[in-house]
């Protein structure tokens, strides 16, 4: 497996923001992958995850703003950022686990890609 995250970079508050991650390995399709965000001198921070199947989970702070989807192929998954905070300003992480269920927290990951930096100006 080899995550490999894409996009990022700095945009307004309000604004928008894609982040795209591909599995150049491509070794598991019926996986979950999922992505995470830490700030400076925060621990990660679960952000959302989409299983094989579409199903779809997100954290509390992202709700409703950030949407996740998919393409099994690859598999690729994307994170479209709407209405854009500077709380969240953060390093992004791309992260994959070779089941299909709703997970959320850091252990239940085994692979990560490396981070992408996103930088919310007020």
């Amino acid at each position: 497996v080899q995550l490999q995250a894409s996009g990022g970079g700095l945009v307004q508050a309000g604004g928008s923001l894609g982040l795209s991650c591909a599995d150049s390995g491509r070794t598991y399709t019926t996986n979950t992958m999922g992505w995470f965000r830490q700030a400076p001198g925060k621990e990660r921070e679960f952000v959302a995850s989409i299983s094989w199947r579409g199903t779809r989970n997100y954290g509390d702070s992202v709700r409703g703003r950030f949407t996740i989807s998919r393409v099994n192929a690859n598999p690729t998954i994307y994170l479209q950022m709407n209405s854009l905070r500077p709380e969240d300003t953060a390093v992004y992480y791309c992260a994959s686990v070779p089941q299909s269920g709703v997970f959320s927290a850091t252990a239940d990951y085994t692979y990560w890609g490396q981070g992408t930096q996103v930088t919310v100006s007020s």
